[in-house]
């Protein structure tokens, strides 16, 4: 059975073929990639402007269609600029949600929203 690590190296190598096919790594540097994917999760939220929280907790099929693509591109642009940094995405994941354990322990989070540093 696949893992989730198997899957994201898949799609990373699927991505920098789809790249060298295309001889975009001329262009993939992280400025420009930091930059696309910033413009994409613009896109997410262009989604979301102006609706209730009713409305965005309950998309129509093809708006939600189109979340989902637009949650695509944050992704490919997030693994291309994480393999042009050699950043290991699960390792870095695993390690920022262990900060997030210490930062807001269960019992002092539990049910707000405040920031760590004011728990």
């Amino acid at each position: 059975m696949a893992t989730s690590t198997d899957s994201l190296k898949n799609l990373r190598a699927r991505l920098d073929a789809f790249a060298v096919e295309r001889d975009w790594d001329q262009f993939h540097n992280p400025k420009n990639l930091a930059m696309a994917l910033v413009g994409e999760a613009g896109e997410i939220g262009e989604h979301f402007q102006w609706l209730t929280f009713e409305q965005a907790a309950n998309l129509p099929p093809a708006a939600r269609d189109e979340v989902a693509l637009e949650c695509a591109d944050v992704l490919l642009f997030l693994i291309r600029l994480a393999d042009r940094l050699g950043i290991d995405l699960i390792a870095a994941a695993d390690r920022k949600m262990d900060i997030n354990a210490e930062r807001y322990p269960a019992d002092k989070a539990r049910g707000v929203a405040t920031k760590y540093d004011k728990l």
